[in-house]
């Protein structure tokens, strides 16, 4: 947990609340960027902290480390991550790297200006003295497809640089997050209230609609068909529906100033959840040719039956196994396993996990290679995968024969923190 900017803000808390209640799984957990910036400054603000508010942040860095966090995320496409510097990230990075910590970061550009994004991330990585990951590395927007081979050269310069870069990736050809993403930055400076007295003002709705209409414009659009509801507390039946099918259901028309009505009415109501089909399988296959690149669903846990989710939650690693091993053949199943297992592992200092040898911890996953299959889909998403009838964590089964046992043998998986204090 606590990936792309946001954890809980006292991870040892949580920890002692988990252990306390037992889990099932294994659970570890980074310190969220944006959750640190919110505590020391006190808000969602476009500027760098003062010198008092930096010295808070640092020490609520260090407090997650010893408590036993694995590193330090960014999430700089959301706010207030976006707000922040390369300067003020660096100086946050060092104190988790004291720690031996990572850094992650969903990147401020996985688009247009994804190199300038990466080239961020490899400072943050050189200056702050930490090795660092692209979370679930993508090329956003048609007009960036065909690039993959450009950006995982760019990260392999830096590995021959000396820097240690590695990635992540979910093997979908849509994102997910909330429909935030679409609105431009500065219009939720100060959080959802700010947002709501901006929409309230003519003249700034005017001046949020037609930034949205130029960044459809940059991405070679001309309307949200690529966005889909997934998932939308204050009206249900908008989820599973693309923007233009809500807009004409909701507004009569899907017309492109129906659609952008529709997204600020949405998003001054709360979160809501969408999935943005803006991928290449090409470039997908790329990235997950490369050695380096460990896979990861991206995905919060889901009640089952609850709204249209992304279906990556449920279906991520088997689609691995019976999509890109099995059916396609572009990796052995012994390499696919690799990235789920000991890479990650290794990349994460988790001591004695990822491996099943003589002293390790006893986690794993026993699946036929020729039934595993993933059956969750966009248009229903909530459906368990086949061919996995067994699950043991630490030694104990949690799952047998396709059904939950109910036992929780789950630890937390803390980082050891080489750094004196």
């Amino acid at each position: 947990a606590g990936n792309c900017g946001f954890s809980k803000p006292d991870p040892g808390a949580f920890f002692h609340s988990l252990q306390k209640q037992g889990i099932a799984p294994n659970f570890g957990s980074l310190i969220g960027h944006s959750t640190v910036r919110l505590e020391g400054m006190g808000g969602a603000f476009n500027r760098p902290p003062e010198p008092d508010e930096m010295e808070r942040m640092k020490r609520h860095v260090a407090r997650a480390m010893r408590a036993g966090a694995l590193g330090l995320s960014t999430g700089l496409i959301y706010q207030p991550g976006s707000f922040a510097t390369t300067d003020e990230i660096v100086e946050l990075a060092k104190v988790a790297g004291q720690y031996d910590g990572i850094y992650t970061s969903h990147m401020r550009s996985e688009g247009n200006a994804i190199a300038d994004a990466l080239a961020e991330l490899l400072r943050i990585a050189r200056e702050g003295g930490i090795r660092a990951q692209v979370s679930h590395i993508k090329l956003s927007g048609q007009n960036n497809w065909g690039r993959a081979r450009e950006i995982l050269g760019l990260i392999e310069a830096a590995r021959a640089e000396g820097l240690d870069i590695t990635q992540d990736q979910y093997l979908y050809t849509a994102y997910s997050t909330i429909l935030f993403d679409v609105l431009p930055p500065w219009s939720l400076e100060g959080g959802q209230d700010s947002f709501r007295q901006r929409l309230a003002d003519p003249g700034q709705r005017q001046r949020i609609a037609e930034d949205m209409r130029q960044s459809l414009l940059r991405r070679n659009q001309d309307s949200y068909e690529w966005v889909t509801i997934a998932g939308c507390p204050t009206d249900p039946e908008l989820n599973g529906k693309t923007v233009p099918e809500a807009a004409r259901l909701r507004k009569g028309t899907d017309d492109l100033g129906a659609q952008i009505d529709l997204l600020l009415e949405l998003n001054a109501g709360g979160f809501v959840e969408g999935i943005f089909h803006s991928m290449s399988e090409d470039d997908l296959q790329v990235f997950l040719q490369h050695p380096n690149t460990m896979l990861g669903s991206d995905s919060g846990v889901r009640e089952y039956g609850k709204a249209m989710p992304h279906p990556r939650g449920y279906g991520n690693h088997v689609r691995v196994l019976s999509r890109y091993v099995r059916e396609m053949g572009l990796l052995r199943l012994e390499e696919a396993v690799r990235r789920m297992t000991s890479l990650p592992a290794t990349v994460f200092r988790l001591r004695d996990r990822g491996t099943i040898r003589l002293g390790a911890w006893a986690d794993i996953v026993v699946f036929d290679p020729e039934r595993v299959a993933d059956t969750a889909t966009f248009e229903n998403p909530h459906q368990y995968p086949t061919g996995v009838p067994h699950v043991i964590v630490n030694g104990e089964p949690i799952v047998r024969d396709g059904a939950m046992t109910g036992s929780r043998p789950g630890k937390i998986l803390r980082s050891r923190p080489s750094a004196a204090g």
